[in-house]
């Protein structure tokens, strides 16, 4: 028993496929969702999507935030950003969180909300530096 699992970003569908599990980083924490799964909303952080078959990882994304919709026969990601890890760059995300730094220092510090959205943009940049510098080949893993 398989569920459909889709991976969308502001761009395109990047992933429409069947998967036995896939795995997400939600804000609360890393969840698997699977066939028969209940239904959930959450939001996610900024990390890794791990999609399997069976025991093996087949595909892997980077995912920016977003949310996640899950079902027991399906599981929707909307992505804020979503690249596959392989096309993830080290020195685009470290240029990222570079000038998110600079933001977060000139920033308002009694802005709290704007405070908040700019330390998830942080938290986001350091874990794609995180999978960009992990990525190894899926027939690795």
């Amino acid at each position: 028993m398989s569920i459909k699992v889709k991976i969308v970003s502001p761009e395109k569908v990047m992933f429409s496929h069947d998967a036995d599990m896939v795995v997400m980083p939600g804000t609360e924490g890393d969840i698997a969702a699977m066939p028969d799964h209940a239904p959930l909303m959450l939001t996610l952080r900024g990390g890794v999507v791990d999609v399997y078959e069976g025991a093996a990882v087949t595909n892997r994304f980077f995912v920016a935030g977003g949310f996640a919709d899950m079902a027991p026969t399906h599981c929707t990601i909307l992505a804020d950003r979503a690249l596959r890890v392989e096309d993830l760059s080290v020195d685009d995300a470290e240029a990222r969180l570079e000038g998110l730094e600079k933001s977060y220092e000139a920033a308002d510090k009694m802005n709290v909300p704007a405070l908040d959205i700019l330390m998830g943009k942080i938290q986001s940049a350091r874990a794609e530096i995180e999978a960009a510098q992990s990525a190894v080949p899926i027939s690795s893993i």
